[in-house]
């Protein structure tokens, strides 16, 4: 296949990103809903960065996870079937970077509206915080969840929240995709 007939096949693609504040599910929701769609999923490459780490994130660390989830997002979406599955997407490099350094890297700021996704599933806070040794701010659950509503919000992003527990949880998402792709005729 020539460059151009990947782009246009890969560009019909919908792009489903699992967002939300830490410990609400996002890579055990993005495998199962890969599985139920029968398709790949693009993992948290922060996570993986981050578990190489000795010390706290630096700007440049932010700034590689960026690129990072980005090179492996376009890696993973010609293997893609139909829907591309993706385990939080680079906004959390911005909200982490707003949180710990008081601002995020410009090319983050200036990348994000030209990377939508079709549809946005925020992990609701219902599920009990899971301890990680890569997890931090538990106590701010909540705080997190209102920024995700709002960098979202300032997307014109098209997001559902998702919430409940166990096998409840997984057939909202699955609803709310059913729905997207049920008003898109597809």
């Amino acid at each position: 296949m020539i460059k151009s007939e990947i782009e246009s096949s890969t560009s019909e693609i919908i792009k489903i990103a699992v967002v939300g504040p830490e410990s609400t599910g996002k890579s055990h929701m993005s495998a199962y809903l890969a599985k139920y769609y029968q398709t790949v999923w693009v993992p948290e490459y922060a996570r993986g960065y981050c578990e190489k780490l000795t010390a706290p994130p630096t700007w440049q660390d932010e700034i590689n996870m960026f690129y990072g989830q980005l090179a492996l997002e376009a890696e993973l979406l010609p293997q893609a079937n139909k829907i591309l599955i993706c385990d939080t997407t680079f906004i959390t490099v911005k909200i982490w970077s707003d949180q710990i350094f008081g601002q995020a890297p410009q090319q983050v700021i200036n990348e994000l509206p030209k990377h939508p996704y079709n549809l946005y599933l925020l992990l609701d806070i219902d599920l009990p915080w899971q301890d990680d040794p890569l997890r931090d701010f538990p106590h701010l659950r909540e705080h997190f969840m209102q920024v995700w509503h709002t960098e979202l919000q300032a997307l014109n992003a098209r997001y559902v929240v998702i919430s409940g527990t166990g096998d409840n949880r997984y057939q909202n998402a699955v609803d709310a995709i059913s729905t997207y792709l049920s008003e898109q005729k597809l």
